[in-house]
């Protein structure tokens, strides 16, 4: 059996979003009198739903966390996410993807309205059927949330042709949970062993093993 639609994760996965990311946490750090955090501990951030990190790693309730949110998006909203880039060889894969046929969708924990502007800005949204991610009132952003409202709106039904491609824990979680199958790709943030120990079941190197590994290898059901 092989696969005929794929998901992708956008951040760490289609684009090097690293560097407006964290330029826009460091800005809500600073508005919020929060000691910064160093670079490395800074692209832990990179990925995961945003509001759950700020409580998890800074100790704060949900209600200043959203506020924290509100000054993340006072930076990225007009400058972090064009701090961007497109991963080399992302582009040749989409199209290589795309003229075999398959379904090209996005599920992202990026506020939609966010994923929506990336992709027409850096020149990708014609090779994705959807593009939907979490809600910009901070709800529905875990990752298993964003994949069934994605399989949901494009009426995916056979769940064991269907492919989840990221690069952090919760993308292979959610996928898990979504009874998909999954790919890891080792040039984004996650590890080997994060991806392996949350549930990849093959990891990608470059953008060129990602097309392989869809067109080319069965799936196991």
């Amino acid at each position: 059996m092989k696969t005929d639609t794929v998901l992708f994760d956008l951040d760490g996965t289609i684009t090097d979003s690293a560097p407006g990311i964290i330029n826009s946490i460091r800005y809500s750090l600073e508005k919020h009198g929060i000691a910064v955090l160093d670079e490395q501990e800074l692209r832990k951030f990179v990925g995961p739903p945003l509001q759950q990190q700020f409580q998890k790693v800074f100790g704060v309730m949900e209600k200043e966390a959203r506020q924290m949110m509100d000054s993340y998006r006072e930076y990225y909203g007009t400058k972090g996410m064009y701090e961007n880039r497109v991963y080399e060889g992302v582009p040749r894969m989409l199209s290589r993807l795309q003229s075999a046929g398959i379904r090209i969708l996005m599920a992202t924990s990026k506020p939609e309205k966010y994923a929506r502007m990336i992709a027409e800005h850096f020149g990708f949204t014609k090779y994705f059927e959807y593009i939907g991610g979490a809600c910009m009132d901070g709800t529905s952003t875990m990752k298993y949330d964003v994949i069934e409202y994605v399989l949901d709106v494009c009426k995916v039904t056979d769940r064991e042709r269907v492919v989840m491609v990221g690069d952090r824990c919760h993308d292979m979680i959610g996928a898990q949970q979504a009874g998909l199958h999954r790919l890891g790709v080792l040039y984004g943030y996650g590890s080997q062993e994060e991806l392996e120990q949350s549930g990849a079941e093959s990891l990608a190197k470059t953008p060129q093993n990602v097309a392989e590994y869809i067109l080319l290898t069965p799936l196991n059901v």
